[in-house]
């Protein structure tokens, strides 16, 4: 079983959720938000060369893969991974996007703060049950 790193960051490049997902190792936390915020300009630089989506593995770092999907509000999907399932981590940012959507779109919401949805929160765990654990 394989550990996950899963982070949603927003325009400004701030986290507005993060989650992890798998084996937990003695790795800190820190260590999986500084590879996710390394990989960012790697993004930057990335969605502007694609129309899709979906970037695919932007970074690496010794075992982990950062993969990306750029919202069209520039909120970016990040997920450091260790094994290499496009399909599977497609179909979980595809999901994840409609998440956000719903979330983002709520007249309740403020833009560019922390999402701390509970609801919001076990959908992204049931997500990451179904497609990458």
């Amino acid at each position: 079983m394989s550990t996950f790193y899963f982070a949603i960051v927003g325009t400004n490049d701030s986290p507005l959720y993060e989650a992890e997902f798998g084996v937990r190792r003695d790795e800190s936390k820190y260590l999986n938000q500084f590879v996710v915020h390394a990989a960012l300009d790697l993004v930057d630089d990335a969605q502007f060369m694609s129309t899709a989506c979906y970037l695919k593995t932007v970074d690496r770092y010794n075992e982990w893969n950062v993969s990306a999907y750029v919202l069209p509000s520039n909120v970016r999907l990040m997920l450091l991974h260790e094994a290499k399932a496009d399909d599977a981590i497609r179909s979980f940012f595809v999901d994840c996007h409609e998440l956000c959507l719903k979330t983002l779109l709520n007249p309740f919401y403020t833009a560019n703060t922390p999402i701390q949805s509970q609801a919001f929160d076990t959908k992204v765990s049931a997500l990451a049950r179904k497609y990458l654990l």
